[in-house]
């Protein structure tokens, strides 16, 4: 069996599979970023989530109440773990001892969450999976299980544009400066404004200031910024041609990182490239902006024609459990049968 977790800043997502892509079991739980609980927090939230999922299986393979086999023997051959947070080795390292003792499967590997959205979008387990949401990430899978990641985080990493959260903050932004003489005039002064149900941007920013608004909330202006550009804002556009601009970079560097990537001896040279129909699989909230996915997606083209945009076609759940059923060589019959119950 296969157990698959997909975990984040709100909630834990967990499935077990068999090996021929049948749902033996599925739980929801609570949050289990690392960065925002603690080591082990994440791996509390997960415990409890696994034993929920393990509650279905009617004591398959002598399963116990803690996730464990009798006498300590692990339930399922594989586990795959899609987690926010994971960016850097470090947390890798962390992370990977602490699940490995918490003894649920005899195998295991770890991967950012991005890479479950991506498998869960696209037709094979090769190519680009881009979020832009609320934050923004960028990984790649290639042959023989090459990948390419970011570390995600935020201008501190590089990211000049990171996101939803930057989108609405510049929003915030342009809005104040076309107030005080430092910027144009924006239509963002009005719609920034009456977002918050507040008089003007300048009271918006005292509400972040003081508190009343939490910073995270500036989020929820991304749309007011694309809505803004749609409608000719010269301020707007720019903001959003900015964030595209990133999208697209880091995509592009996905591909070219790659197609740098040293083959597998067995492989042959053409097995060895990024194929030409370039899967790029892409969530996130901005992506539901047909305007934005549009503009990635030409960027994308100048420098991979063949590229297309996929969404995500299941819970990302289902992308940790395709990565499982790929390590193992299920085939494509496990992977249809697996799609067709996990929606």
């Amino acid at each position: 069996m296969l157990l698959a977790v997909d975990g984040g800043a709100s909630k834990t997502e967990v499935v077990i599979v068999a090996e021929d892509g049948s749902l033996l079991g599925r739980a929801r739980g609570e949050a289990s970023n690392h960065q925002l609980v603690g080591v082990d927090g994440a791996v509390e939230s997960i415990a409890a989530t696994v034993k929920a999922a393990m509650s279905g299986l009617g004591g398959a393979n002598g399963a116990g109440a803690n996730g464990a086999g009798a006498n300590g023997a692990r339930v399922c051959a594989l586990g795959v773990y899609c987690l926010a947070g994971l960016d850097l080795p470090i947390d890798e390292e962390r992370l990977s001892t602490a699940l490995r003792l918490a003894g649920w499967t005899t195998d295991q590997l770890l991967y950012n969450d991005t890479f479950a959205v991506f498998r869960s979008g696209a037709r094979s387990g090769r190519g680009v999976g881009v979020v832009c949401g609320t934050g923004l990430n960028c990984v790649g899978l290639g042959p023989g299980g090459t990948t390419v990641r970011f570390p995600a985080l935020g201008e501190l990493s590089g990211d000049f544009a990171p996101g939803g959260i930057w989108l609405g903050i510049r929003g915030l932004g342009l809005a104040l400066r076309a107030g005080d003489g430092r910027g144009a005039s924006t239509v963002l002064r009005r719609l920034v404004a009456e977002h918050f149900h507040l008089p003007s941007p300048e009271a918006v920013l005292e509400a972040v200031y003081s508190g009343s608004i939490q910073m995270g909330r500036l989020a929820e202006l991304a749309p007011t910024v694309l809505l803004a550009a749609d409608e000719g804002d010269g301020p707007a556009g720019r903001a959003v041609s900015y964030l595209v601009d990133e999208v697209v970079a880091m995509a592009v560097a996905t591909v070219d990182r790659l197609e740098g990537d040293p083959r597998p001896a067995a492989a042959s040279s053409s097995a060895g490239s990024v194929p030409p129909d370039l899967d790029v699989v892409v969530g996130g909230g901005l992506f539901h902006h047909e305007g934005f996915a549009q503009a990635v997606l030409d960027g994308i083209r100048r420098h991979s024609p063949g590229a297309s945009l996929a969404g995500i076609a299941g819970p990302p759940v289902l992308g940790a459990a395709l990565l499982g059923l790929d390590h193992l060589d299920a085939g494509p019959s496990a992977e249809a049968r697996l799609r067709s119950q996990l929606v």
